[in-house]
């Protein structure tokens, strides 16, 4: 394979280090690989109330490390009737940087859609009270989606987008980011690649919704914030910019968005 030259200050903006599936070197990953692979930030998205505390102990743990404080669809119909008073304890924790991962997933038959509603908008009304961004996550559930982005306009973005460049469009009318994974590498991505080329530079987040989403060449094997680099250098391609500029751009619009100092 091609030596690639190495890129540095990347922002993963989206992490899953939690999940089971880094539990055997997440150390040596989030202590060594990362850093020495130019990654210079992570956010790690929470999901459920374990989540969320697993990804706060490794904020403590590690300095360039975030994380987000939410309840994912997949979860909705099982929170607490306390999660609201929980979410507002873990937002007082200052590597706490948004409220996520949050929003609706239609893809399997098991969806409670009405559960997934209404957690859904009571965390876009614990933002819009808390001030703080959200980070959505929309599977086959573009229009109801929308519908209440429209109603509570937060400030966030909609990770792993996958969707058209008309979509798009409207995502980015609404004052929100555009969230890229090594989707944008897929041959068969076209609606996102034709996507990520219309929108402005100033509005791009890469990620890699790690352990999922793995780039190509190493599609089916677990991601990781490494291989991060692969999905800039697909971006920069599509932007018409050197990948170092769209590293740095990316991360600058991450800092802006999830408030972290540069």
């Amino acid at each position: 394979m091609e030596t690639l030259p190495p890129l540095h200050g990347l922002f993963d903006s989206h992490a899953h280090y939690d999940d089971a599936a880094f539990d055997t070197d997440r150390a040596s990953l989030l202590g060594e690989a990362l850093p020495a692979a130019g990654v210079g930030y992570v956010l790690n998205a929470g999901t459920d109330a374990a989540s969320i505390q697993a990804g706060r102990e490794l904020c403590a743990r590690y300095p360039y490390f975030y994380c987000a404080a939410g309840h994912h669809p997949h979860t909705a119909k099982d929170v607490s009737p306390d999660y609201l008073a929980r979410l507002r304890e873990d937002l007082k924790d200052p590597k706490v940087a948004a409220i996520g991962e949050i929003g609706l997933d239609y893809h399997y038959e098991f969806s409670d859609r009405a559960a997934q509603q209404k957690v859904f908008r009571e965390q876009l009304e614990l933002a819009k009270e808390t001030g703080y961004p959200v980070i959505i996550h929309m599977r086959e559930a573009t229009a109801d989606t929308l519908e209440l982005l429209r109603r509570f306009r937060p400030q966030g973005v909609v990770h792993c987008f996958s969707g058209s460049a008309e979509v798009a469009r409207e995502i980015l009318d609404l004052g929100l980011y555009l969230g890229f994974t090594g989707l944008i590498t897929f041959q068969n991505a076209k609606k996102a690649r034709e996507a990520a080329a219309a929108a402005p530079l100033d509005r791009l987040l890469i990620e890699t919704d790690c352990p999922y989403m793995t780039p190509v060449p190493f599609r089916g094997k677990r991601c990781d914030s490494t291989l991060l680099h692969l999905t800039a250098r697909v971006l920069a391609q599509l932007k018409g910019i050197d990948p170092q500029t769209l590293a740095d751009r990316t991360a600058e619009n991450a800092r802006r968005l999830y408030r972290i100092p540069g």
